[in-house]
């Protein structure tokens, strides 16, 4: 009898063990929305899609809009950070090198939409996002020119694509120390203030991170449409370095 209690006792702290080591073995995200400016409505459609995305590639994905998990400790297990149309100036000079520590040590960052909208005050923000929005006109169906399909955000896109968004303007873009990936044709819609050449999605290495961004997300309907999950998907993908 009091063999048969040893062995179950064992087993079931060996199936305790399993599940720690699997949770421990899977790969963390964290989902970051705070804003101290415009809070867009997709915000929490674009959670969901990216808890979604989470589940179907076996990946854990925390979700906050508290500004002091960004600590060098509690930054420590995420493969990458999204920044999922933050706004404003939201972190202190203790938060703001935790970020920095977390990129050097090859942390990934991924940013949708707003999240050029974000720290405008701090410059070396701007290095790593690429650029900073300036403006936009109204949401307007417009062409998207796929510029470099050799990446695994792009690799599945159509030349050419028409597409209903809110076309960010962008301020201080960092051409030379990015690769872009995605162009807005300002020809076929009004208000676009970048001439020749409308970046739109962008990717690059920055001091040791992979750093990868999209202007699309303005509407949560954006969230619903495989293109765009699979263009998430896949940018995660490369900033946590599995393609």
């Amino acid at each position: 009898m009091m063999n048969k209690v040893l062995a179950k006792t064992f087993w079931f702290f060996a199936f305790i063990c399993m599940i720690s080591i699997t949770a421990k073995s899977q790969k963390h995200i964290l989902v970051f929305s705070a804003t101290k400016a415009f809070r867009h409505a997709s915000i929490p459609a674009g959670k969901i899609a990216l808890m979604q995305i989470g589940a179907n590639n076996h990946w854990i994905v925390d979700t906050t809009e508290d500004p002091s998990v960004f600590t060098k400790k509690g930054l420590r297990k995420y493969k990458v950070i999204v920044f999922l149309s933050t706004t404003g100036n939201i972190f202190n000079d203790e938060q703001k090198e935790a970020l920095q520590y977390y990129i050097r040590k090859g942390g990934g960052y991924v940013g949708i939409h707003a999240a050029t909208d974000t720290e405008h005050d701090w410059p070396w923000y701007n290095d790593l996002v690429g650029a900073y929005f300036k403006n936009h006109p109204k949401p307007q169906s417009l062409k998207y020119d796929v510029i470099d399909k050799n990446f695994p955000a792009t690799s599945f896109m159509p030349d050419t694509m028409r597409r209903f968004e809110e076309i960010y303007n962008f301020d201080s873009f960092k051409k030379e120390a990015v690769h872009v990936l995605i162009t807005a044709d300002e020809k076929t819609y009004t208000g676009g203030t970048m001439k020749d050449f409308h970046p739109a999605a962008w990717y690059h290495e920055f001091e040791g991170g992979r750093v990868f961004y999209t202007a699309w997300g303005h509407a949560p309907e954006t969230f619903k449409e495989p293109l765009f999950i699979q263009q998430l998907t896949e940018a995660i993908k490369w900033a946590m370095h599995e393609n």
